[in-house]
C-alpha cells in the first residue's frame, strides 16, 4: 500500500522543502503543508491524510501531543521528528500511541527506513480495520437473524431450529440473504398485516 497523500506540519519553509523533497522522492505525491498544530488539527478534520509528518517544535506547541492525538485515531501514520538531544525522551514518551520518532536532522536513509515501517504499519492498519468491519458486519447479521428467529418461535411456535430452517429455505426460493429475509420478517410482524 503507497502513501499517497502525506501532510506536513512544520513552522519553517526549509522544514517543508526538506521533507517535501524526501517524500517525492519515495513516490509521495500530493503533500500539503501548514504551519502549525492548529491548522494541521483544523486540515485533519476536512481532509484524510495517510501519513502526518511533524517536525517539533511548531510554531504554537511542541508538536508531541498532536503526534499521539493523530496516531490514537488511527486514520493516519505519524513520523514526529524531534531534535536529536530529546529523540530518547520523546520516544519512549510515543512508541505506546505508534508514533515513529526520528531525530532531526533527517538523515535521508534512515527517513526511509522509517517511511517504510509507516508504510508496513499503514498496511497492516487498513487489513485489520477491514476485518474489524466485516466481524461487526457478521455481529450485527446474526443479531438481526436471531431476532427473526425469536419472532418466529414466539409468534409461530415453531423450535429454534424450525425457526432457522425457514429463513434459510425462504432466503433460497429468494435467492436474497438470510439478513434480508430476516428483515423482512422483523418487519412484518413489528408492523402487523
Amino acid at each position: 500500500m503507497n502513501m499517497e497523500r502525506a501532510l506536513v506540519i512544520t513552522s519553517t519553509d526549509k522544514g517543508f522543502s526538506d521533507i517535501a523533497e524526501m517524500l517525492r522522492a519515495h513516490s509521495v505525491i500530493d503533500i500539503t503543508y501548514v504551519r502549525s498544530g492548529g491548522e494541521g488539527r483544523r486540515l485533519l478534520l476536512e481532509r484524510l491524510f495517510d501519513l502526518v509528518i511533524i517536525s517539533s517544535p511548531l510554531s504554537d506547541e511542541t508538536g508531541e501531543n498532536l503526534a499521539r492525538q493523530i496516531a490514537v485515531s488511527g486514520v493516519s501514520q505519524v513520523i514526529l521528528a524531534v531534535k536529536s538531544d530529546l529523540y530518547d525522551s520523546v520516544s519512549a514518551a510515543c512508541e505506546k500511541d505508534s508514533v515513529l520518532t526520528i531525530a532531526k536532522p533527517i538523515n535521508n536513509d534512515i527517513f526511509r527506513q522509517v517511511l517504510s515501517i509507516a508504510k508496513t504499519m499503514r498496511t497492516w492498519l487498513v487489513k485489520v480495520r477491514s476485518e474489524n468491519e466485516d466481524l461487526k458486519q457478521k455481529i450485527d447479521n446474526i443479531r438481526i437473524i436471531d431476532r427473526a428467529k425469536s419472532i418466529l418461535i414466539s409468534s409461530t411456535r415453531m423450535s429454534e431450529h424450525e425457526a432457522h430452517r425457514h429463513i434459510e429455505k425462504m432466503a433460497m426460493d429468494t435467492r436474497t440473504s438470510k439478513r434480508k429475509v430476516s428483515e423482512r420478517i422483523i418487519h412484518d410482524y413489528e408492523n402487523g398485516p
